[in-house]
């Protein structure tokens, strides 16, 4: 009977057992307890590392019912590549399950970004800034796989930098998937007459780092789309795809549809043309990023100032400006009697620092 009943104790005793590797079984309630409660031993060192709990709850909270941990050992890990306390908390906050990862699958990770990254310091950086591209996939043979096809393909060091921190979920794609994209866009490439699709695909990518992360069904379909409705010619498809174009092919079908429908309709009541709107996209595709109403208040915001649509039309990059500043720079040439149809529109497309030296300079002639 005594036998019988320590056993019981032992059994639903509360325990925080401390493994001897880096990961740790932190459990405050029996085994056949309830699972969707929180692991308060989980919950208490995590506080302890200054984790804010009610963000990791907000974003995953599933990870706070683990009982096989490894906060300790990230934290550690992180600390010794030069990540501060409130990082290390910070990064745990915005992406709990980063926890589950073991500390050599921390270390191999850390390995292959050091292949693309020049330092530690960089990586903690963008781990800071977003813990997703460095947590958020747990294959480290994918990623490895990855690099080395997308090294394949030419894609710089650069452009690898570039991917891992601004869209780093094609990384978390198969290969397989990476290479049904490059496969879609080099088809792309013959379908216009080009002889060079490795290059051609590459220069896409470079433009748009988001392409691997939408579905080649959306990219074929905005290619077609653009390519019937803008009538454009094998060589002037050639050019536009791999230049202003690459930006827009991630859009969603539906959007670039109405975007475009709407700048068409905009056109037309200001008496312009087919032509009119072809040379407006292609010399600032982005154009077709925006909605009725924000393209609308743009473009009467220059109309309303004396500035002529055929102007816009010439210089459409103007418009990438927001409302607020094209009405601030509008008000300060304004004041000082500037002659939009004298001396053009160019001064709206200057940068901050070039356009308040271009005022001085004007307020000086005065």
């Amino acid at each position: 009977m005594a036998q019988r009943q320590m056993l019981y104790f032992l059994f639903s005793v509360r325990r925080c057992v401390q493994l001897p590797v880096a990961s740790r079984l932190c459990s405050s309630r029996p085994q056949n307890a309830d699972k969707a409660v929180e692991n308060v031993c989980l919950l208490e060192s995590l506080s302890s590392l200054g984790v804010d709990l009610s963000s990791a709850r907000r974003r995953q909270p599933g990870v706070l019912k683990r009982a096989l941990t490894n906060e300790k050992g990230l934290a550690r890990f992180l600390q010794s590549k030069g990540a501060d306390v409130a990082a290390v908390a910070s990064i745990i906050s915005r992406f709990p399950r980063c926890i589950t990862r073991s500390s050599e699958h921390l270390q191999e990770r850390w390995n292959l970004w050091r292949n693309i990254f020049q330092s530690d310091g960089e990586m903690v950086e963008i781990l800071s800034r977003s813990p997703e591209s460095f947590f958020r996939s747990s294959d480290n043979r994918n990623l490895e796989e990855n690099i080395t096809f997308l090294k394949s393909l030419g894609i710089t060091p650069k452009d690898l930098h570039r991917l891992l921190t601004t869209a780093p979920r094609t990384f978390s794609n198969s290969v397989e998937l990476n290479r049904n994209m490059v496969e879609l866009l080099q088809s792309v490439c013959a379908s216009v007459g080009g002889d060079n699709q490795k290059e051609f695909a590459r220069t896409i990518i470079s433009k748009n780092l988001y392409i691997f992360i939408r579905s080649t069904n959306r990219i074929r379909a905005n290619v077609d789309f653009l390519l019937s409705e803008m009538k454009l010619s094998d060589s002037e498809a050639q050019v536009f795809l791999q230049s202003h174009g690459a930006l827009i092919l991630d859009l969603s079908h539906e959007s670039l549809k109405k975007n475009l429908k709407n700048l068409r309709w905009k056109l037309r009541s200001l008496g312009c043309g087919e032509e009119d709107l072809r040379k407006m996209i292609l010399k600032f595709s982005l154009v077709l990023f925006m909605s009725a109403q924000l393209l609308n208040s743009k473009l009467d915001c220059f109309l309303d100032a004396g500035i002529q649509i055929q102007q816009l039309i010439l210089k459409p990059k103007v418009l990438d400006f927001s409302v607020e500043n094209i009405r601030r720079r509008l008000e300060q040439l304004r004041a000082l009697g500037y002659d939009f149809r004298k001396h053009g529109i160019g001064v709206l497309d200057m940068s901050n620092k070039r356009f308040q030296e271009k005022i001085r300079r004007l307020e000086n002639e005065l």
